[in-house]
């Protein structure tokens, strides 16, 4: 009996116990349901929600006549994801049923693999059930839409499995043209237009709550607290014109081909107002091609002959004039223990600074400097604060180069730095820098900012306008400014860039410039030049700034500013002014003379009828029932006849435009090879052959 007792009070126990654990179980279930259910969750939520950002659509580079010079384009990468369920019922019918019409659809649009290729492709991953099959990557837009009505993946997302990630590039439809200039967008280190107006185009990001599901995708949860819509960014509208930027990267290419050279910019500027209407930028690469891999415009070096200008504005604003006797001692002359040396020896002498300016004498410029300025050289550097050389042209562009200057005082001022700075060594500056002078001068002594941008849009309305900006004041007195124009006219009519603009039809002013490159890495004994043009043109009613500057590799015979730089420059005037000022000169009047031509040509019957009809034409109807009629005549003569176009055989479609010729033959079954433009006037079919459904015929138009 005790061993009975003993047994029947364990499992009394075990039951009580096993009791009150299950109703523990079943309360505590109870509670988090019920009394803590929301707070876990939530937590569950956080676990599988997050906030993301919506990333902005970036607002469009246009230029000065509205065409697209970077834009976004979106691109999709495709995944498949044959994990779901409608592909995998009954044995996976619908996969097989559409894979076969599917894969021909896709060997068609992509043309990259055969209808079989795909097949084994997209069955070996279905057999597999990947969950994200990567189909294809960044396609276009076209391309996305065409995949979406091909057999299965019209059936959308969840039938078909597949995904696509939206993701948007930036084109530069006209690729490398103003490239550096236009600039970049990328996450680090953006550059060009892309940088500097970087918070105007970029917008502002949203933000929006998703839920991760199945395969690593996203779905967002509809929860307005944590949605920010983004707000597209706002487009830039520059001065750019797509025509003179082509000209003047054409320009500068074939010279820099042609010569071997390192670097090079050139840089067109709308003379009354700074506009920038072209910059081009273009440097050597490894394998021998040339591209736009740094903005030279904004970097300083030594200028060379083309700084003359500014000694010859200063000395002529302190009393100096052009018929100053200078001797420029045949070219070779020496001060401070250092030789002066002219480009090339002479054997002038006496002359006048005009004469020196012309023919760029380093001798004459740096004595003209030292009579006028080593004295008190406050006067030169007073002078070079307003023509503001010694300080960044503001350009709408990030890290313009500021001005290198050696002044009184430092450690590297020396007695002949002024002699040496009046012909553009010991001084560095940027190409911007110089052509703004010089468009000074062509503007009558008014000083204009440079600038890339004129207007700001959002959806096509202009928020601001970015008017032309003159800074106070004039460069220089005008009878200054008369002189200098005199003496850059005669550059190019008696001095060194006579021989290049002897027979223009326009007037150029302007300044060559040969100098040495030491910038570190090249030293003046490696006997590498720098070639330079500076000017404007027409010289009596100036129109465009051109700046051309390009740096030769070491020790080429070709290293001439006249000889270099100067053609870039000619071509591109050349280009100018026959397509934008020639044309504005006064037209002849033209005499009208009745037309005495013969003529004709074949159409529809209904495409006549509609074309008299509007232009209240009168001719005579000759033809019957034909739906096709030819029409001849003479002056105001005209009438029209049959022209028989029967099925079967080939009708005679001589003069008839391309249109309806393609109708005639298409219908007919003919397959249809044009060349030329116009009319036609000769066909392959003679007239009256039997005509063989899918047979060629050859159209010749004149």
């Amino acid at each position: 009996m005790d061993v009975k007792r003993d047994i029947l009070w364990r499992v009394y126990l075990s039951y009580v116990l096993i009791v009150i654990v299950c109703i523990t179980i079943i309360g505590k279930a109870f509670y988090i349901q019920q009394v803590q259910g929301k707070y876990w969750r939530s937590l569950s939520d956080s676990l599988h929600q997050r906030i993301i950002s919506i990333p902005a659509e970036r607002g469009t580079i246009y230029s000065d006549d509205g065409q697209m010079l970077s834009t976004n384009m979106p691109k999709f990468d495709m995944l498949i994801d044959f994990r779901v369920e409608p592909l995998h019922e009954n044995k996976g019918k619908l996969f097989r049923e559409k894979i076969d019409s599917l894969c021909d659809s896709l060997a068609f649009l992509f043309n990259d693999k055969t209808a079989l290729q795909y097949k084994e492709e997209l069955t070996r991953a279905y057999e597999a059930s990947e969950p994200n099959y990567e189909f294809k990557k960044k396609i276009d837009y076209h391309q996305y839409l065409a995949l979406n009505r091909f057999p299965l993946f019209k059936l959308g997302r969840y039938k078909s499995g597949l995904i696509a990630i939206e993701k948007n590039t930036r084109l530069n439809p006209y690729k490398n043209l103003g490239y550096r200039t236009i600039g970049l967008d990328r996450e680090q280190n953006k550059v060009g237009l892309e940088s500097s107006y970087d918070t105007v185009l970029s917008g502002q990001k949203g933000r929006q709550l998703v839920r991760a599901i199945a395969g690593g995708v996203t779905i967002p949860v509809q929860d307005g607290e944590y949605l920010v819509a983004p707000q597209s960014g706002k487009d830039i509208v520059t001065n750019i014109d797509v025509f003179i930027q082509e000209v003047t990267e054409k320009a500068l290419s074939n010279m820099m081909i042609s010569n071997q050279a390192e670097k090079g910019v050139a840089i067109v500027m709308e003379v009354k107002t700074g506009k920038i209407k072209a910059m081009a930028n273009l440097g050597k690469l490894d394998n021998g091609n040339y591209s736009e891999i740094e903005n030279y415009s904004t970097q300083v070096r030594e200028p060379g002959s083309t700084f003359k200008l500014v000694t010859l504005l200063t000395a002529l604003e302190n009393g100096a004039t052009l018929e100053k006797p200078v001797n420029i001692e045949g070219g070779l002359w020496s001060y401070g223990g250092q030789p002066i040396r002219d480009a090339e020896p002479h054997k002038t002498y006496q002359t006048t600074l005009l004469h020196a300016f012309e023919e760029s004498s380093n001798v004459g410029m740096a004595k003209t400097a030292i009579e006028y300025f080593v004295p008190n050289p406050a006067i030169y550097f007073k002078q070079l604060s307003k023509l503001r050389m010694d300080s960044i042209s503001g350009l709408d562009l990030n890290n313009e180069n500021k001005p290198v200057i050696y002044r009184p005082g430092t450690s590297s001022w020396t007695a002949t730095t002024l002699p040496w700075m009046a012909f553009g060594y010991n001084i560095s500056v940027s190409p911007i820098q110089t052509i703004t002078l010089y468009n000074a001068v062509a503007n009558n002594g008014v000083m204009m900012k440079p600038y890339l941008v004129n207007a700001i849009k959002e959806q096509g309305r202009t928020i601001r306008s970015i008017e032309p900006k003159a800074y106070p004041g004039t460069i220089a007195s005008s009878n200054t400014i008369k002189q200098l124009r005199i003496a850059l006219e005669g550059v190019c009519i008696n001095g060194t860039a006579n021989k290049l603009f002897a027979g223009s039809l326009y007037k150029v002013a302007g300044k060559t410039g040969t100098s040495l490159v030491a910038d570190g890495k090249v030293t003046y004994a490696d006997n590498q030049f720098q070639s330079s043009f500076v000017g404007y043109f027409p010289a009596d009613n100036p129109q465009y700034t051109i700046a051309v500057v390009i740096i030769n590799k070491p020790n080429i015979k070709n290293h001439y500013g006249g000889s270099v730089a100067g053609p870039v420059f000619k071509e591109i005037s050349d280009r100018l002014y026959s397509t934008y000022i020639q044309n504005k000169l006064e037209l002849p009047t033209i005499v009208k003379v009745k037309d005495t031509q013969s003529f004709q040509f074949s159409s529809s019957k209904a495409a006549l009828k509609t074309i008299g009809k509007q232009l209240s034409l009168k001719y005579t109807d000759s033809s019957t029932n034909s739906d096709w009629v030819q029409v001849q005549g003479i002056r105001e003569t005209i009438s029209s006849i049959n022209r028989v176009v029967s099925n079967g055989t080939m009708p005679n479609i001589m003069g008839m435009k391309l249109q309806d010729a393609l109708w005639i033959c298409e219908k007919n079954g003919l397959e249809v090879k044009v060349a030329g433009k116009g009319k036609v006037t000769l066909q392959s079919i003679a007239e009256g052959q039997v005509i063989i459904k899918g047979q060629q015929i050859q159209i010749q138009l004149n």
